[in-house]
């Protein structure tokens, strides 16, 4: 018995998207954690006298990478006699991005030296959890989705 499963090329083509769409999410989610833990940290020193508060980038990067794989997917390629005769652009894997955590050495809030705003890092850690919660529904809506179009298959 012969099982006969197809997908067509509109589906197949949206699931590998789905796949990178997944993936971004997967990454967004890794920073999220990361940002909690800086959050949670600077909150947990608010009273140590020199601490200096910590953040995470990676919104900005994977903007970057996202960019760079737009840029040289529109740009035409370019005729040479040689491919070493013009320098090839190769775009920013995504898999390449990752949180980064800085300290911010440059500031102050109090005469001891400490720079943790607690309003603030409560705030970034309201802010964050939203962000984490809405991700991770993102990714439980795909995989239902996934799971639905395999049911159908």
């Amino acid at each position: 018995l012969i099982n006969h499963f197809s997908i067509s090329a509109d589906r197949m083509t949206g699931m590998l998207a789905g796949f990178k769409n997944l993936t971004l999410l997967e990454k967004s989610l890794d920073a999220s954690v990361v940002r909690r833990e800086v959050i949670a940290n600077n909150i947990a020193n608010v009273d140590v006298p020199g601490f200096k508060r910590s953040d995470v980038t990676f919104e900005a990067e994977l903007k970057r990478a996202l960019d760079s794989q737009r840029s040289v997917a529109e740009d035409p390629p370019i005729a040479t006699l040689h491919k070493g005769h013009i320098a090839y652009r190769q775009p920013r894997s995504i898999d390449s991005v990752k949180p980064m955590v800085h300290t911010d050495y440059n500031s102050s809030m109090r005469n001891d030296g400490n720079n943790v705003d607690i309003e603030d890092e409560v705030m970034k850690m309201v802010r964050n959890q939203l962000h984490f919660s809405l991700i991770a529904d993102r990714v439980s809506g795909k995989f239902q989705e996934w799971n639905s179009l395999i049911r159908m298959a």
